[in-house]
């Protein structure tokens, strides 16, 4: 069951309110023994008078190898020099399902977060104004782990900063913001599980999706942040092949990064975007 909270600020405009509701939803992907999350999450949406939607999330610690879809093991460690951990698989699974519920729903927008961020009362207004900046089928991570090689392309009407990095991956799918058409081509192209699914997601050049990021974080990473449910880097070490085992790895995050390095700097004319002079 979906479960949903929604709240109308009576300090707030109430046409922008209904204005911003009906173009986006935000869905957060939590477990079932994460309760005390989605609590947490429930009180910041009544503060902030936000609509939330909750998208189980599903374990992959209760997923038996043989029963993973859209998954082959030997394409993961050709790509990735390594074996996949079941809370990976779990992310993955989940938030193909938070993307399907949003395309079920004919929604234009929605927000897709992770329930380790905070939310705040200005999250939607800067996540709208950061998908109107660019144009076609489009995707904006408002939320990275590092931004190295950050290349500017437009600025907001709230005054963010949305560009793309010539350097990755850069970490985390806890919270970004996709439209309809984006969100119909992710489905497609993010199967099978080649990588773990925050690497693919930012991989525009290869999901046909024009893919975008924020200078600044739109949101916080709550407390929880360090409590991962994915797995520590003891857990990733334990599951790496060795280094010469690993060169099928290596070749392709060669390539891939040429081809990082190329998506950055030409901005294709079809997302319609005006490049920030300096």
């Amino acid at each position: 069951m979906l479960e949903q909270i929604s709240r109308i600020s009576p300090t707030v405009d109430p046409f922008i309110v209904a204005e911003s509701a009906q173009q986006v939803r935000i869905y957060v992907i939590n477990l079932e023994r994460s309760r005390e999350r989605w609590e947490r999450l429930c009180g910041q949406a009544m503060e902030y008078d936000l609509n939330i939607t909750r998208i189980p999330a599903i374990d992959g610690r209760t997923v038996a190898e043989r029963d993973r879809a859209d998954f082959h093991p030997k394409s993961f460690i050709y790509h990735n020099g390594r074996k996949l951990l079941p809370g990976e698989y779990g992310c993955y699974r989940s938030h193909l399902l938070a993307l399907q519920q949003f395309v079920a729903s004919g929604d234009k927008m929605a927000i897709i977060m992770e329930d380790d961020v905070e939310l705040n009362e200005r999250l939607i207004p800067r996540a709208i104004a950061a998908m109107e900046c660019v144009n076609g089928a489009r995707l904006v991570k408002l939320v990275n782990h590092r931004l190295v090689g950050f290349k500017p392309i437009s600025e907001t009407a709230e005054n963010d900063v949305v560009g793309r990095c010539m350097h990755g991956p850069q970490g985390s799918a806890a919270c970004y913001i996709v439209n309809r058409k984006a969100a119909k081509k992710l489905l497609i192209a993010l199967k099978p599980m080649l990588l773990p699914y925050d690497v693919a997601l930012e991989r525009g050049w290869s999901t046909g999706v024009e893919t975008f990021a924020t200078l600044e974080n739109i949101a916080d990473f709550s407390p929880y942040r360090s409590d991962t449910t994915i797995g520590k880097r003891v857990h990733y070490r334990a599951v790496k092949r060795h280094f010469l085992l690993r060169a099928t790895a290596h070749w392709f995050r060669t390539c891939d990064q040429l081809q990082r390095w190329r998506y950055a700097i030409k901005v294709k004319r079809e997302t319609g975007v005006s490049t920030i002079e300096h």
